[in-house]
Parts: C-alpha cells; structure tokens; sequence
C-alpha cells in the first residue's frame, strides 16, 4: 500500500464525519485490509470512507499515491451483495494502465471472498471481457469507450448498478473522454446511485460538469486550501546521445501530450529540432530570435489560439508567451541556469490542471539535472525509455480504441457501405506482400487522429471525420433540354 500522503490539512464539508479508525471498519473491510497487508488507514481513506457508508456523493481531492484507490474499493466490497452475480459497481478510469493497476488493488482485496471483477479496455479482444460479465463480476473497471462499447452491444447492463466511481476524474471530464461520459450516463439507472469522484486536482471546469454525474455532492480536499493549484509530475529520461532527436520522438509517442513547449538552449537545436519533429508529421513550428518577423508573427497567431501541438523554442523566445491549457513542458536540453527550470516547468500545471514537465537527457546531463532536483526539493522520477516492443503495444492499444470509437460512431447504413470492402481486407490481411497497405492507411489514420492540430483534434475526438455533415453544394444548373417533370 502506498503511504506517500503528505497533506496534513484538509477541507472538510461544512457536515463533516468523523474520521474512521482501522479498528472501526466493518468486519468484511477489515478482512479485506489483512488479506493486503494493511495494518492502518491512510488519511485518504480514514477521511473518506465515513461519507461512502453514510451513503454521501464526494469530490475527493488526493494526491496520486495516496491510496485513494483502497478508498473506494473498500467501502465497495461493503456495499457489495456477493450472492448477486450482476454489475453492481463501475469504476470508470482514463488508461488501460489504471484500469489494470485497480482491478490488481481490487483482486487482492477480494481475494478469496464470491466478489468477481471484471477489468474492461480497448485495444484487446472482447472475449476475456465477455466471460467475466458472465461469470457474474460484480465490479466492473474499465476505459469509456470500451465500457461504451459493451453497453451499446448489450453484453453489459448496468440495471443494477450501486456505485460509481470516477477515478482521475480531471481526465475524465477533459474533452476528449466528455462526449463518451455524456453517453454512459444515459444507461445509469434513475434511482439513487452513490457516485464519487477522485482527483489530485479539481480544475473550476471539472467541478462545474461533476453537477451532471453527482447528487448534492460534498468536497472533501486533504490539500488544505490548495484545491485548485496545479500539480506538476516531473520526469526525465536517460536516452542516447547520438540519438536525442528519435528518443525525443519515441518519449512524445508514449507520453502522447496535448500539447508541449520544447524547450531548447540554443537557435541551432530549435531549428533542427523543429525540422525533425514536422518531418516525423508532428504539427510543430519553431520560435527563435533568428525568425523573420511575419513568421513570428504567424506562429504567434496560432499560439494565441490555441491552435498549436508543439512550440519549440529558446527560454529567450518563449518569455511572456503564455499557453493556455498547456499540457506538458519537454525540456530537450537541460537549461545552463538551474532556476530557469522552475520558470520552464511553472509553464505547465496553470489554472488548477495538472501539468507534466519531462526532461530529456543524455547520461552525463543527468547529473546536472539531479542537481537541480536537489537543490529546489524536486521529486523527480526516471523513467526508461520504452524499447520496440513496449512502444508497438502501445501504439496497437491506441489505434484499436480509435478504430473501435470509429465504427461506434457509425449508423446501419454506413455498415452496410463498408461491407463491399470485407473480402479484399481478408485478401489483404492474408497476402503478406500486401501488408504494407494496410500498414499505411494505419499509419495514415494515427497521424491524423492523433497528431493533427489541438483545434481540429478536439473536434475528430467529438464527431468522427466519417460522420461529419459534407458542405452544401450550390444546387447545379437545370439542362435545357431535360423535363421538369421527370428526374434524372
């Protein structure tokens, strides 16, 4: 159990509840601690769990780590009727990879009790889901569009749901999961459904939509009064230095940001970087003091917009420009001067969001970096960079989901229509020298659903380009020659 909460003051709502001691949980709660090893609570989940079992909707503000996950799944294993093999609570999640680390939390939890979990993602083969909707999981934990996909295809009925869980619930009502939640929310039951959600942060968007999935709901923050200030994760990689510019690639394919400042230290390795990045179809431009001024101008446009993926640029060029929504800061060269890294990161995280500040650096600038970590009490985390196979994974789980969100969109009709191309996607899919086609319309569909421009990106995720309306054509000029009386 991870015990990394530091936050020792809290907002409480105005009729708090008392905290709850482990001596105080219910015997199956209990029981259920043992069986992780747990021999106290966390403040997450002392402060938490009364509201659960008082029956309380809740925004509960946590840090990541802070065993918020065991803060709902043991009131759950409370409300849970075991001897009733239906969905009775759902755990929605933003990844494949929360999903998976829950349902683990959840199975060890469960261990040796009738309670069943189902684990629901795209990207993988719908048979494991299926079999564990019929052997009766009682909690089911999974990604929107695949939990969509499910009940769309009545292989999921949630008639009996109890509890809704939110995890990450900043990202699930970001726009590009919204459309997807508004859908889910049409097959929740009318009665009374115990709802909560979990953040580390609480952005004002984010409590303005709660309203729509919660009933009269009480925060609870144990950030004291910081509710709304941003949480940066810092990270770096350790990568080849002959090979910084694909490395950079590589670590932008896994993170997948909406949208970065890469932060350069001179006009060489913005230009350079910039070239790379749009030769590898990255929507980027570059800002340097070398820029022609109508250039700097147009990339000054877009970035007031809000219309630009990736700005590449010196910390001189990229002084007072302000990004709004920026999701990540990618720092390609460790600065010279150790506080420039505060004002790169600060960047990112405004507003209440959060914000993810990634360095990229080769093995003898890793010093320098850890330095800079010590010296301003940053708890920076390494990461490896992910080799071929992990990279491949990844990229097929995304893709699929796109696909499958893809053909949910699409009506009878447009089935119907695509059918005529069946046999010569078997044909294709079985003749190996014709893999490379389909190899290119994949590669084809992920730059442009993923690495288009933030504006039109937004508007693929709501509205598939396959079902957009056409523009309206100017009705074409009748022929003399052709009766009025008789169509074409």
């Amino acid at each position: 159990m991870e015990t990394n909460q530091t936050d020792t003051k809290a907002i409480a709502p105005d009729d708090s509840l008392p905290e709850i001691s482990f001596e105080e949980l219910t015997p199956e709660m209990r029981e259920a601690c043992n069986r992780a090893g747990w021999k106290t609570l966390v403040p997450v989940q002392a402060k938490s769990i009364p509201y659960f079992l008082a029956g309380h909707d809740m925004m509960v503000q946590s840090r990541t780590g802070s065993g918020k996950t065991g803060a709902y799944i043991l009131p759950i294993i409370q409300k849970i009727n075991a001897q009733q093999n239906v969905a009775q609570a759902l755990v929605l999640v933003p990844t494949r990879e929360l999903a998976l680390q829950v349902s683990r939390e959840a199975e060890m939890l469960t261990k040796g009790t009738a309670i069943r979990t189902a684990v629901v993602y795209g990207g993988v083969g719908y048979n494991a889901q299926l079999e564990a909707f019929r052997g009766g999981a009682q909690l089911v934990i999974g990604t929107p569009g695949r939990i969509l996909d499910h009940l769309l295809k009545n292989t999921l009925s949630l008639d009996n749901l109890k509890i809704l869980i939110f995890d990450e619930a900043d990202r699930m009502l970001s726009m590009g999961f919204y459309p997807d939640m508004v859908k889910i929310r049409k097959y929740i039951p009318s009665g009374k459904i115990l709802s909560s959600m979990f953040s580390a942060t609480f952005p004002p968007q984010v409590i303005r939509l709660a309203d729509q999935f919660l009933h009269d709901s009480k925060l609870l923050s144990l950030s004291g009064n910081q509710v709304h200030i941003a949480e940066i994760e810092h990270i770096y990689y350790v990568v080849p230095g002959m090979r910084k510019d694909r490395s950079l690639v590589r670590v932008i394919e896994i993170e997948n940001p909406s949208s970065a400042i890469i932060f350069c230290n001179t006009k060489d390795s913005v230009h350079y970087l910039s070239l790379v990045l749009k030769r590898f179809g990255y929507d980027a431009d570059e800002l340097s003091s070398d820029l022609a001024q109508s250039m700097r101008e147009k990339v000054m446009a877009r970035v007031r917009r809000g219309a630009l993926r990736f700005l590449v640029a010196t910390d001189v060029a990229a002084r007072g420009i302000d990004i709004p929504d920026l999701s990540h800061v990618i720092q390609y060269e460790p600065p010279e001067d150790p506080e420039a890294y505060i004002h790169r990161a600060g960047r990112t995280g405004r507003m209440g969001s959060s914000g993810v500040a990634i360095s990229v650096v080769a093995e003898m600038e890793k010093f320098k970096l850890q330095s800079i970590a010590r010296y301003y009490n940053i708890n920076m985390q390494e990461r490896p960079l992910p080799n071929d196979e992990e990279l491949e994974r990844i990229l097929a789980e995304r893709i699929t989901a796109l696909l499958e969100g893809r053909l949910r969109a699409r009506d009878n009709l447009q089935i119907e229509r695509m059918r005529r191309f069946l046999p010569l996607a078997r044909n294709l899919a079985q003749a190996e020298d014709e893999l490379s086609l389909i190899t290119m319309l994949l590669d084809d569909y992920y730059q442009q659903s993923l690495h288009a421009p933030p504006a039109p990106a937004l508007e693929t995720e709501e509205k598939p380009m396959a079902d957009k309306k056409p523009k309206p054509q100017k009705p074409r000029p009748r022929s003399k020659n052709r009766s009025p009386h008789k169509p074409k």
